[in-house]
């Protein structure tokens, strides 16, 4: 009898305890080690988040429902409107955008219609280990929604980038679901810059603002430099790493799903996650903007930090009353600008002479973070994951290959052709290496080039 007792006294506070640890997780805890963003690097995020918020208005011209301070847009730099009608269920709408004060060439996609059908039918396009691509597993639909978009507007894109000296960034841009697209529309335009008049993957930018898991995590740090997720506080979409359709399926029961999807992964070991490549992810680099603290009430200055993540990714679900207002891109526009401008603040009182030693010495820093996070990745054991010098050599060589690639739609038909071929690839070449070691005799036999040199002599 005692000992029964003793027994369920250790489960109950097993229980209490990890009920005490994740009512107090906080989304603040996520980032908490990350090192605090600069306000050069974070100075396009609310301008991105205004055009994305211009995605939902009929005419510029007279804006229905125009954030604090005004779209700051000039209509007549839209080149062109995008609706569902004529998307035909393919993307959801999107603008071009053609910005003369920063150049760059924007394509912004809203984000997920709660009432159009078609949105639906987007995200519930995939399984679970249904798509490859590019060594990594995708989201299907959303990678055949990118593939739909660039198909389309790879010609306007292109006139644009040409007329204006082949000198523009190309900024892709999305919210939500309009993220998840973006993101893979990025990696296919890196991938295959031929669609694009040859534009190099350094002008090639992504801004995914409250980021869906739309891809593997070897995936997800080898692109940081060109994709930048953007996450306020508590959002439960880059947290949640239950497969997408089965979110909206409940989205009726949303807070009895998440507490099930916490309990869940707070029981399946790291590594295990780490391992399965078949896990989505938060892309890119993640600028995390934190505004609340614990047993704090209101909101206090927001901070913005930031990092490429490998292990402890927003693996989390935050039990918060805020966790799907600070999905709405509205909120997340309004506490980028309040950011962006502490940040400038900061930046003003303990700087006196223009930067240019710092920026520089910042940008070398961002790029060796994104090697770090590479050989991190791979001293992790994450599948498919690449080093940094073995990526350098891979961007080199398809720099320097004359032969042009084409992306169609019937490119993301699922195969295990595909991955076959994968494997094989993305082993070394062994004839290469025996043709430079050893050379064979007139009997035929393999000789090393020393042994070679030695019996010439």
């Amino acid at each position: 009898m005692s000992v029964s007792c003793g027994v369920e006294c250790v489960v109950i506070l097993g229980c209490l305890r990890w009920g005490w640890k994740r009512c107090t997780y906080i989304g603040s805890d996520d980032s908490a080690t990350w090192p605090i963003a600069t306000a050069e690097e974070f100075e396009p995020i609310p301008r991105v988040c205004r055009i994305i918020l211009a995605v939902y208005e009929p005419d510029l011209r007279c804006p229905k429902f125009a954030p604090a301070g005004g779209y700051r847009l000039n209509p007549d730099w839209v080149i062109k409107r995008v609706t569902y009608e004529q998307t035909e269920g393919h993307a959801p709408p999107y603008i071009i955008y053609l910005d003369h004060d920063n150049r760059e060439i924007v394509l912004a996609i809203r984000g997920l219609n709660l009432v159009k059908e078609s949105d639906y039918k987007l995200l519930l396009d995939n399984r679970l280990g249904m798509q490859m691509f590019d060594g990594g597993y995708v989201h299907h639909g959303l990678l055949k929604s990118a593939i739909w978009v660039l198909n389309t507007e790879s010609e306007t894109l292109k006139r644009l980038w040409e007329e204006n000296g082949r000198e523009y960034k190309m900024v892709f841009a999305g919210h939500s679901l309009g993220s998840g697209v973006a993101s893979l529309l990025s990696v296919i335009v890196a991938n295959h810059g031929n669609k694009l008049g040859g534009i190099p993957r350094s002008l090639v930018r992504c801004y995914a603002v409250a980021p869906a898991r739309c891809m593997s995590l070897n995936l997800a740090v080898k692109y940081a430099d060109i994709i930048h997720s953007v996450v306020l506080q508590d959002d439960f979409l880059p947290r949640t790493p239950t497969p997408l359709e089965d979110i909206f399926k409940s989205i009726f029961c949303l807070p009895c799903l998440l507490f099930l999807v916490c309990l869940r992964d707070t029981f399946i070991p790291e590594g295990r996650k780490l391992r399965d490549p078949r896990r989505l992810y938060t892309p890119g680099r993640v600028y995390h903007i934190v505004e609340r603290k614990f047993c704090r009430c209101g909101r206090f200055p927001p901070e913005v930090r930031t990092a490429i993540p490998v292990d402890g990714r927003f693996e989390h679900i935050v039990l918060s009353c805020n966790a799907t207002s600070d999905h709405a891109i509205i909120w997340i526009e309004r506490e980028a600008e309040k950011a962006l401008e502490s940040l400038k603040e900061h930046s003003t009182s303990t700087v006196t002479t223009p930067p240019k030693v710092q920026k520089l010495d910042r940008k070398l820093t961002l790029e060796k973070e994104h090697k770090d996070a590479l050989e991190r990745a791979v001293s992790l054991k994450i599948p498919h994951a690449v080093a940094s010098s073995e990526e350098e050599a891979s961007s080199s060589t398809e720099e320097g290959s004359s032969v042009p690639k084409s992306v169609d739609v019937d490119d993301t038909e699922p195969s295990s052709e595909k991955e076959k071929s994968f494997c094989k690839t993305a082993r070394t070449n062994w004839n290469d290496i025996v043709e430079k070691l050893f050379k064979r005799d007139e009997s035929g036999q393999l000789l090393l080039n020393r042994d070679i040199s030695v019996t010439e002599k």
